[in-house]
């Protein structure tokens, strides 16, 4: 109960799940558990459009929003994608957030996080000396 009075970064603050409860109405939930919402009207609008939220699962991070979402969040798309769809292509793939700073991150042979060993520097590499 306190990390939801306190913190931001855990969902939503209470503060903007009582607002956003009180003013929005829930349009949809993606496939990561985050729920969007969009005012039920205009009147706390900066520019005459239906502000919209997302209250997001778990830690708030903004690339855990798959495209579809974010294109309607942003205004991209008129209708959100549980009554419009967005077509996928068949070369794309699955939507991923960001991993940097987890154990899933890419750590190439080299990087400090593997092993530290890279391979030894060729012929064509001269070290520089002042």
């Amino acid at each position: 109960m306190l990390k939801a009075i306190f913190t931001w970064w855990n969902g939503a603050s209470l503060g903007a799940r009582f607002h956003i409860g009180r003013r929005g109405v829930k349009v949809g939930e993606d496939a990561y558990g985050n729920r969007y919402f969009e005012a039920r009207d205009n009147s706390d609008s900066y520019d005459q459009r239906k502000r919209r939220w997302v209250i997001y699962n778990g830690y708030a991070d903004a690339s855990k929003v798959p495209p579809e979402w974010y294109g309607w969040l942003h205004y991209t798309f008129e209708e959100p994608p549980t009554r419009a769809p967005l077509p996928r292509k068949p070369w794309e793939l699955e939507h991923q957030p960001n991993l940097t700073g987890t154990v899933y991150a890419k750590r190439p042979a080299g990087s400090l996080d593997r092993s530290g060993e890279r391979q030894r520097a060729t012929g064509d590499y001269e070290a520089w000396t002042p």
